[in-house]
């Protein structure tokens, strides 16, 4: 009976333990700003992200208040050297009005095949609809090599 107990115990605990591994930690572009739109994490799918195919960002967060729109900045920066910028629609990421407390914005993106593995910084910035800032992240993620001919 206690190696049941024992197994459940750890069943919930690596049910716990592994979304917060998967998740990739962020930083707030200013630390003493109180933003209006909190962000828990971010994961990635495939991680690292491979060049040609589809990759997947989910963005958790939380809002103080209801969003009826705004848009999504991102910029990317390649070792420090800015190589990628984009405005997208919030409502073209999650369903909009987005209500007051936790959503989750979900990008899908295929990066051409012939993009540089390594490592990569992501900025995203949000914007209500009257041109607010919600918030400002930034979070790190690796790009790998594309599959090889054999593996497709």
């Amino acid at each position: 009976m206690s190696i049941c107990k024992l197994k459940v115990i750890l069943f919930f605990w690596v049910c716990l333990a592994v979304p917060s591994i998967l998740a990739k930690p962020v930083k707030y572009c200013d630390k003493k700003a109180n933003y209006a739109v909190k962000v828990e994490g971010i994961e990635m799918h495939p991680d690292p992200v491979v060049p040609g195919k589809e990759a997947i960002f989910s963005i958790s967060a939380s809002s103080v208040g209801a969003l009826p729109g705004g848009k999504v900045m991102i910029d990317v920066a390649y070792f420090g050297l800015h190589v990628h910028s984009e405005t997208i629609d919030l409502c073209r990421e999650t369903s909009c009005p987005v209500s007051a407390g936790d959503f989750v914005l979900s990008h899908k993106q295929t990066l051409p095949i012939f993009t540089p593995p390594g490592s990569y910084t992501l900025k995203m910035r949000m914007q209500d609809s009257n041109n607010h800032l919600l918030t400002c992240i930034t979070f790190g993620f690796t790009i790998g090599f594309g599959t090889s001919v054999s593996e497709s």
